[in-house]
């Protein structure tokens, strides 16, 4: 049997237990967070006076903070470049509504809710250039991504895994230092946004530990193929307004390394997360290929982490177009 065969088979077998996966990792619609929870009632007497109380404390938030919490804006925003390249992993059929795209259709429900949240903020905070940050959305909505991973589910799911776990990592970073400024509102919807993506990490990392057992060999094999290219983030084409190619996602990684919100450092700890969670040494019956891969893993943190010791990152930030210095 083709690889292409054992794959979708064993897509179609973790279909059966799709319903398990969203009962476990998803919330009904009917009771989880929407946005309006946590911003100014619109519909409300006090709204004006919340929106001023909400715009004087984001006067006190520094220039890389802005920076790193647009970033995670707009990478929120292009969720419909995500669906559609979820859709398209073979195994997960939108034609005839299987189980997988069931998954992906309610996971994408949720996740739909960030960006709501995140962007509704921006514009009421005052502080940032919003059509810029529009225009920044629309580019890389346009302009689409390749991660690498083509329509295999095994190399997909170790994306995924490994990105909802960055996420969270990122959105749980800015909701601390959001409260360390004094700011409470924006950090609690960060630690929100965070807790559905620690969710989203849970079940696509239980994804490939499903597979780990039917099929361990190839999903090795996909691992190691996963972290020699190394995770590439949604947002790695950033650009600005009038730019064909553009360095903003390089400048907005130098602020959130610099603010400590997602740093090189991180990258190799989630990557040693997770070897560990899917028990990467006590996996059996290995062909030797995969044997070999497994060797590679297991040393790679402790490499990765000596070659991140030796990065710089500029002590400076790019002036970007989305949030202007004099306003801050």
């Amino acid at each position: 049997m083709s690889i292409h065969n054992v794959r979708l088979e064993v897509m179609q077998l973790l279909e059966k237990k799709i319903d398990t996966f969203v009962d476990q990792f998803l919330i009904p619609i009917e009771t989880i967070w929407q946005p309006t929870d946590f911003l100014p009632n619109s519909q409300d007497e006090n709204f004006f006076e919340e929106v001023r109380e909400l715009r004087e404390i984001a006067k006190d938030l520094p220039y890389d903070f802005w920076v790193t919490l647009v970033g995670d804006t707009i990478t929120e925003e292009a969720l419909p470049t995500y669906e559609s390249w979820l859709m398209d992993v073979e195994g997960v059929d939108q034609i005839e509504a299987n189980g997988w795209s069931k998954w992906v259709r309610n996971w994408t429900s949720e996740e739909n809710r960030h960006g709501d949240l995140l962007n509704k903020y921006l514009y009421l905070s005052g502080r940032v250039n919003m059509r810029e940050i529009e225009i920044t959305t629309q580019h890389l909505i346009a302009d689409g991504f390749d991660i690498g991973t083509g329509r295999d589910p095994y190399k997909n799911f170790v994306y995924t895994s490994f990105q909802e776990l960055a996420t969270y990592v990122s959105h749980n970073r800015v909701a601390q230092l959001a409260k360390t400024y004094g700011d409470n509102k924006l950090s609690k919807i960060c630690k929100m946004i965070a807790g559905d993506e620690m969710r989203h990490h849970m079940a696509y990392s239980e994804f490939v530990n499903q597979i780990f057992k039917v099929d361990p060999s190839e999903m090795m094999l996909a691992f190691q193929y996963m972290m020699k290219q190394k995770i590439v983030m949604p947002a790695q084409f950033l650009r600005e307004s009038g730019e064909k190619i553009s360095s903003a996602f390089e400048s907005f990684s130098d602020s959130a390394q610099r603010i400590g919100v997602y740093t090189a450092s991180d990258y190799v700890d989630i990557m040693q997360k997770l070897i560990n969670k899917w028990e990467i040494d006590k996996i059996s019956d290995l062909t030797d290929e995969a044997e070999k891969a497994r060797d590679y893993l297991m040393k790679l943190p402790a490499r990765m982490a000596r070659i991140s010791e030796r990065l710089v990152i500029p002590a400076e930030s790019q002036i970007f177009k989305w949030v202007e210095p004099a306003r801050i």
